[in-house]
């Protein structure tokens, strides 16, 4: 009757453990799809302000360099419109060079699911140690 009474015990436990690591894992997927989500709306807005920012630059140089133009037309004209698509192409070949490296270096993307999965880890090596039975000395 002890070891039905014991077994039952074990399997409640087990049960309680099951339905605590589902609990656990939900919550953590839904941390997930929350920055996801942040992350999108992040790289959206981003996204939205490059593009107009570009248009207003891409105004702006264009509108630039035909006054450049304009103004050495009598003399430099041709020496301007080099020296400009010089420039052009050396400010796009720096820009398309920061772009690569932003791109290949890491960011801190998911880092609260990060943060939240090693304070799990921490909490189930705690209790590890806590129900590890002591060592028995002489073997």
């Amino acid at each position: 009757m002890t070891q039905r009474r014991a077994s039952a015990g074990l399997l409640a436990s087990l049960r309680r453990l099951g339905a605590t690591t589902l609990e656990l894992a939900r919550i953590r997927l839904e941390l997930l799809g929350t920055e996801i989500e942040r992350q999108k709306l992040s790289i959206l807005a981003a996204l939205i302000w490059a593009a107009l920012g570009s248009v207003c630059i891409a105004l702006g140089l264009v509108l630039t360099s035909v006054l450049i133009v304009l103004l050495f037309w009598d003399s430099y004209r041709m020496l301007a419109i080099v020296g400009l698509a010089l420039i052009y192409f050396v400010a796009g070949a720096l820009m398309v060079r920061f772009a690569i490296s932003r791109i290949q270096t890491p960011s801190g993307a998911f880092a609260a699911s990060r943060e939240e999965l090693a304070r799990d880890q921490a909490a189930l090596a705690l209790r590890e140690a806590d129900i590890a039975p002591p060592p028995t000395p002489g073997r």
